[in-house]
């Protein structure tokens, strides 16, 4: 029960007792005491007692031994935990029959490429497309494969996908215009049939100088470890014509190629390489030579079967690419048929008309759903800004991938990383060009929006997530599963830390599933997934309150904060989402987070809601959840009396600068300088109040306060404040006024969370504005009003933005509205949807 609970001490980030010391055992050293004041000798053990003290001595070892194996078999069992999975049944549980897993057996699953398809089995094989012209094509560099900020695409993504059964995306790569779509069609148990059509015009057609030839690669991939084959169907010219192939749960398949424009040139390879994170260097490398056509033009061409090493011994083939090369304007469509049932055999193929007309009837559903579901018609919005409403819900659900492998993870009593169980995660992704992977704390925002349009969709990926949970209920915060994912992600990020955490956001998202579709719950066994899932999440939320628990009975920490650091102005808070935002400048075991504190009330109180739902009625989380959200405690550990504002509280100065500072070096070696922090003031214990910003606004952002609270008005007032957080594009995420607002956490470590607006918070803040503003009390009108300008300065900007780039951004620039990060983020920035909607 929460008021009941023993504060315990910290014990190296774990959260738990270190159990590395073994208790010291005291020897037999063959002497007795006599009574008090007794002198009398002992005499040395002769005949029988000699015999009893050898026996005492062999049971005294025997039992030293004893402890001693039980202590290493301890510290055994500790180091299995970290990759050992709970216990209970799977969550996802592939049914043959189950028409919500045919329906999405097929998907645009492969969001790190521009275009790719893949089934929902571990595997699948990877099919995909790259491309070249004729004005980008120097070296491999110039063959577009995964998305990519450096090839200076003018403008990608999806502009309608309904996360099942199709999707339509259009890139502008000058002096082209490219469409890829696809359709599918869910008519037998093997996830039914899919065709891809890649459409190319020229953007300007007025430019007769305009290079209008194109290469397309269409590829098919298969795990070396697989039962599957592969291979090119020919005809009978010896060309390539489409590409035939087998793998475990999906069956035989064929893929033929269609096309009424004429072939300049076509080429295959079919070939066998041991990894495909970079597909196009590895056929650079060996597979493609030049073809000249003349006036400095050239194109490539693919050198057929190459499946021999040096030894003439055959490989088995994972890998087949065919090539089309032709000019522009031209369509290319690619019909993809399950070969493992007759009845399929002898369906037609989605080509031609049949496609169009499967592709218009898929966009009226979309279109009439889309204004069912979010009404901006009725709301006012024009074609346009509806249009790119459209675009962001797509390239959300466009975004969602399925991947198959094992993190990397360590714990406190694993010497070295090792290796998670393998598993599926079914996932949306922050970024196809920086982040094409599953990420905790984002994934709960992308569910507010998937929830929305598919909450069949939204429970699938939620229970992808719970089967991830290991026997002591944490999460891995970063999930990078196979080669494709981990080829994107830098070598110091991929182990993750047991002993860290991340937002439990997913409670945000179950928050709305169980107060907002009731109804639906009662349909489709969908409540039933939920009581399936309850034993997951309360191991998950115990993993919380007991490891990132505060020294002080109450609080939070956040772990993961190096102490040691002495080269960033504020070690990072990874853990928190929140990266760079000034915490206690001097991390320590005794500081406390207002953030993490209010994470874990919001996450009690939905406990307690949905133990409700499901008639469990567990009074302990409604307990813990009135303790946490009492506003006078909550007031007592983290309101500065000086500011009247919240913040975390710790060992901290303001005072800290970056400096360049003389490393020693030999003599005889130039001399070398490094940036340090250097304190100019002696840090105290104290509230890290004068960095107001997005982590004071916690209370208020997950309605902590009461709607009465003297507090919340003072909280409206200030995040109303020009000079500190608000601006005309949004909230800024850390005050004007701040010591450490927009400066660099290290010399090579630009600001990230600290001034710069971010939609996932602005859409906490409008979650709870709309709430306020409808809530009796003297701060009513005032949350209506902050509430009406906020959403118009968010909506306005961020459209406009994309009006100008093409893309919704990562950041949005407090300035000037600019946006700025990585693009396109269509994750959680992707929730503009829901401000233009008021769907909160």
């Amino acid at each position: 029960m929460a008021r009941s609970r023993k504060n315990a001490n910290a014990a190296a980030n774990s959260g738990g007792e270190n159990p590395k010391k073994a208790p010291q055992r005291q020897p037999n050293n063959g002497t007795s005491s006599s009574s008090a004041g007794s002198q009398t000798p002992v005499k040395p053990a002769t005949g029988g007692n000699r015999l009893l003290v050898m026996t005492q001595w062999r049971m005294a070892f025997g039992s030293a031994c004893l402890a001693i194996a039980v202590y290493f078999g301890y510290l055994g069992y500790l180091e299995t935990r970290v990759n050992t999975p709970f216990e209970g049944d799977k969550l996802v549980v592939y049914d043959k029959y189950d028409n919500n897993r045919l329906s999405l057996m097929w998907g645009s699953y492969r969001p790190a490429a521009y275009f790719g398809m893949k089934a929902r089995d571990p595997h699948s094989p990877d099919i995909g497309l790259m491309w070249y012209n004729e004005d980008t094509l120097r070296s491999e560099e110039g063959i577009r494969h995964y998305c990519s900020t450096g090839d200076e695409i003018k403008k990608y993504g999806w502009n309608l996908h309904d996360g099942r059964y199709f999707g339509v995306q259009k890139i502008e790569d000058p002096p082209f215009l490219v469409e890829t779509s696809f359709v599918k069609t869910v008519e037998n148990d093997l996830g039914g049939d899919w065709t891809a059509r890649i459409k190319v015009d020229i953007a300007n057609q007025s430019n007769s100088s305009a290079r209008r030839k194109m290469g397309l690669f269409w590829y098919t991939t298969l795990d070396e470890k697989s039962d599957g084959k592969l291979g090119a169907i020919l005809d009978s010219l010896n060309r390539p014509d489409g590409i035939y192939g087998e793998a475990p749960t999906i069956g035989d398949f064929e893929m033929r190629f269609f096309t009424n424009n004429t072939i300049v040139h076509r080429s295959y390879l079919t070939t066998a390489v041991e990894n495909f994170e970079d597909l196009r260097r590895t056929l650079a490398r060996g597979y493609l030579r030049y073809v000249p056509l003349g006036q400095n033009r050239q194109i490539l061409s693919l050198s057929g079967e190459a499946l021999f090493n040096d030894q003439g011994r055959r490989f088995k083939d994972n890998v087949v690419v065919i090539q089309y090369v032709m000019e522009a304007p031209f369509t290319l469509e690619i019909a993809y048929k399950s070969m493992s049932t007759k009845n399929n055999i002898d369906s037609p193929l989605l080509i031609g008309d049949l496609y169009k007309k499967r592709l218009l009837d898929y966009r009226k559903d979309f279109n009439e759903k889309f204004e069912k579901i979010f009404g901006l018609n009725s709301k006012g919005f024009s074609k346009a800004d509806i249009n790119f409403a459209k675009a962001a819900l797509s390239n959300m659900l466009g975004g969602i991938g399925y991947f198959y492998g094992s993190s990397r993870v360590q714990s406190v009593y694993t010497k070295e990383p090792v290796p998670y169980w393998k598993a599926p995660l079914y996932t949306a992704v922050p970024s196809r060009s920086f982040f094409p992977r599953g990420f905790l704390w984002d994934e709960g925002f992308h569910g507010l929006l998937i929830s929305e349009w598919d909450l069949d969709i939204e429970l699938d990926i939620i229970s992808h997530w719970f089967d991830l949970i290991n026997v002591e209920g944490w999460i891995p915060r970063e999930q990078i599963l196979g080669a494709e994912a981990l080829s994107k992600v830098p070598e110091e990020f991929v182990t993750q830390k047991n002993t860290y955490a991340n937002p439990p956001t997913f409670f945000l998202t179950l928050h709305k599933i169980i107060t907002k579709f009731k109804t639906e719950l009662s349909h489709f066994n969908r409540k039933a997934k939920l009581d399936k899932l309850y034993p997951r999440l309360q191991l998950w939320f115990a993993w919380y309150n007991t490891t990132q628990k505060g020294e002080l009975f109450g609080t939070y920490r956040w772990r993961g904060r190096d102490d040691t650091s002495t080269t960033e102005l504020n070690p990072k808070t990874l853990a928190s989402g929140l990266d760079d935002y000034p915490r206690p400048a001097f991390p320590t075991n005794q500081e406390r987070h207002i953030d993490l504190r209010c994470w874990i009330a919001f996450a009690a109180g939905v406990m307690a809601d949905l133990s409700k739902l499901l008639g469990r009625d567990d009074l302990k989380y409604w307990e813990t959840f009135s303790y946490l959200s009492d506003n006078t405690l909550l007031n007592e550990l983290h309101l500065s009396s000086y500011t009247e504002t919240y913040s975390d509280w710790g060992l901290h100065t303001d005072s800290v600068v970056l400096r360049k500072v003389e490393e020693p070096v030999r003599i005889d070696q130039p001399l070398h300088y490094t940036t340090k922090r250097i304190a100019l003031k002696a840090p105290e214990w104290r509230y890290v109040d004068s960095s107001f910003g997005y982590v004071s606004l916690f209370p208020l952002l997950l309605q902590i306060l009461e709607p009465t609270s003297f507090q919340l008005g003072k909280t409206l007032t200030f995040m109303r404040d020009p000079s500190l957080i608000w601006s005309d594009y949004g909230l800024r995420s850390l005050a004007k006024s701040s010591p450490l607002y927009m400066k660099r956490n290290t010399e090579h470590d630009p600001p990230y969370w600290r001034g710069q607006i971010w939609i996932n918070i602005n859409y906490l803040a409008l979650r709870a504005l709309h709430y306020y503003g409808s809530q009796e009390g003297p701060f009513m009108e005032e949350s209506k009003r902050i509430y009406r300008e906020l959403r118009s300065n968010l909506i306005t900007n961020i459209i406009k933005q994309y009006n100008k780039t093409g893309y919704i951004w990562e950041q949005y620039n407090d300035s000037t509205g600019a946006g700025s990060g990585c693009r396109p983020f269509t994750g959680w920035s992707a929730l503009v949807v829901l401000m233009m909607a008021e769907k909160y």
